[in-house]
């Protein structure tokens, strides 16, 4: 695809937002099933990396997206969204209380994009429906989850080396994989969202991770939000 063949991110209306848990969870088991596994195409060029932080009172999210190039390795573009936090923490159900304010920044955004990065889970999760796969069926792009820790799944540590990696295995079935992507620090928990597979996931996920062990559009996106908050 060329880059003037590519068109903005356009945010469908998926559904309401619930404001407690069990309605939460049924959304997710529903929702999950319209998750879609393809292989993200080579010579993808524009990553989006997203995360988000929350006010130290708590109540509101303060959600950063950044727009980066993988070939020049330049940022084209970032913006922060404050929005209220109306869901409480539970574990599991962190997309209800992020992604209110993720889809604020992503409104802002002008740059068409061709697959996001996500400090958080995408198939590896409990109900198979991390925040990856929630904010890839709101935005209908490729999403790919990255996360530092693990929400559930057994797994072997991966060798040392960059780019090992070992399988993220949960209730039997292969959720993600545990990635080295720098040589001798902590893995990430990589797994598919929407539009995406295990496979590609992996290798976007190292190609974006050039210097550390984040990938570089979420590394800055974490740093974008740590600001903000601050503020």
């Amino acid at each position: 695809m060329r880059v003037a063949d590519r068109q903005r991110v356009k945010i469908v209306s998926l559904h309401q937002w619930p404001r407690t848990a069990r309605p939460a969870m049924a959304l997710q088991r529903e929702l999950a099933g319209r998750v879609e596994t393809v292989s993200i195409r080579r010579g993808v060029r524009v990553l989006a990396g997203v995360d988000a932080a929350f006010s130290p009172d708590g109540s509101r999210v303060i959600a950063g997206v950044v727009v980066w190039d993988l070939r020049t390795r330049a940022v084209i573009e970032r913006h922060v969204a404050r929005t209220p936090c109306t869901f409480p923490y539970v574990p599991g159900l962190l997309s209800f209380r992020e992604l209110p304010g993720v889809l604020a920044a992503f409104r802002a955004i002008q740059t068409p994009i061709d697959a996001v990065l996500c400090d958080a889970q995408g198939l590896a999760h409990p109900r198979r429906f991390g925040l990856a796969c929630h904010l890839g069926l709101w935005l209908q792009v490729p999403t790919i989850g990255c996360a530092k820790s693990r929400l559930c799944g057994t797994y072997r540590e991966p060798a040392p080396s960059r780019g090992c990696a070992t399988r993220l295995i949960n209730a039997g079935e292969t959720v993600g994989k545990v990635v080295r992507t720098r040589a001798g620090v902590k893995p990430l928990f990589v797994s598919q969202g929407h539009l995406s597979d295990t496979d590609s996931a992996v290798r976007l996920t190292l190609q974006a991770a050039i210097c550390y062990r984040l990938p570089e559009p979420t590394r800055l996106a974490h740093q974008l939000v740590t600001r903000e908050r601050k503020k």
